[in-house]
């Protein structure tokens, strides 16, 4: 059943009632069993507004300072001493035309890295001051997080949220797939796949171990699902987000993976609920996570929860021959 609320006037006095109008669909600006019709968009806007969004993700992938299509290398750090350079046998070889045959030592002790160079190992901060002193390294889930170079490499310490486990990764700013890099074809653009979703909060927000492309398990909070309708049967998918996301982070499965999207599954971002609980899953929008593009990714996988028994024939899919 669909209702409708409306507002009369009567003798110039305003009056609210509540009509309840059986509807054999939903019409726009009411709420029913599947939620808020979203108002559809302009076919020729919807295909504007996807060009740029596939622009700004090329953009994203193919930045020259750690995009995705840059990363050179990912190598985890044993705790204690982890020498690294341009000879082989060092625990993390870089490229020789890059790094002398030893550039330095990094040090992971209780979560923590410190860098120690090489003198004279061409190592410099930000691409500006050289590094000839011990230093400690701040990695990408803090706040200032420490940048070397070295040659054409720019390097940093990754992290991934509930793990321990720490990354030394490597981007470099010449690669020649930054030129040549260009997106897989998507399905069509359309509107059938814009779909209402209902936030559906749990009592408290859960921490989800995923498991990732590195054999490793990562942890996410999920602070509830989204409940939505796709030929009239109800679906849900876990949804990631704390309490300064801007966005919900979506990792999803479904049987377009046999043939068409990736094996793994696919990533999206969907807008927080609104004020009554509501927002729309643009499946559109759904993209290759960075595994399908480099082997130097931490990827994680979708939850058990996640794999829809629907083929969702919208977003990207898998490139048609291997990127790597």
């Amino acid at each position: 059943m669909t209702y409708c609320k409306l507002f009369i006037t009567l003798r110039s006095t305003p009056v609210f009632a509540t009509v309840f109008v059986i509807l054999g669909s939903l019409t726009a600006g009411c709420v029913g069993d599947s939620g808020p019709d979203p108002d559809p968009v302009p076919p020729e806007v919807l295909a504007e507004e996807h060009t740029e969004w596939r622009a700004n993700r090329h953009r994203s992938l193919t930045n020259p300072a750690a995009g995705v299509i840059s990363w050179a290398g990912l190598w985890e750090l044993a705790p204690g001493a982890n020498r690294f350079g341009s000879d082989s046998s060092l625990a993390i070889v870089l490229p020789p035309e890059d790094a002398p045959p030893f550039a330095g030592t990094l040090h992971l002790e209780n979560g923590e890295v410190r860098l120690v160079p090489e003198a004279e190992s061409g190592l410099t901060l930000d691409v500006a001051s050289a590094v000839t002193e011990e230093l400690a390294l701040r990695n990408d889930r803090e706040e200032n997080t420490t940048i070397l170079a070295l040659g054409s490499l720019g390097l940093r310490i990754h992290s991934e949220r509930g793990t321990d486990r720490l990354w030394l990764r490597v981007w470099d700013r010449d690669a020649p797939r930054l030129a040549a890099f260009e997106l897989p074809e998507y399905f069509p653009v359309t509107n059938d796949w814009r779909l209402p979703a209902r936030f559906d909060p749990y009592p408290e927000p859960r921490i989800v171990p995923l498991a990732d492309v590195r054999g490793g398990t990562v942890e996410n909070e999920s602070p509830g699902e989204l409940v939505f309708d796709v030929g009239g049967s109800e679906h849900r998918l876990v949804a990631f987000a704390r309490a300064s996301s801007r966005t919900y982070f979506i990792s999803l499965w479904d049987s377009t993976a046999v043939s068409d999207t990736y094996q793994g599954g696919r990533y999206m971002r969907v807008p927080l609920a609104n004020e009554e609980g509501w927002t729309v899953i643009d499946f559109n929008r759904a993209y290759n996570p960075p595994c399908v593009f480099t082997p130097f990714s931490v990827c994680s996988l979708p939850p058990r929860e996640n794999r829809l028994q629907v083929a969702v024939t919208a977003g990207e899919k898998r490139p048609a021959e291997p990127a790597y």
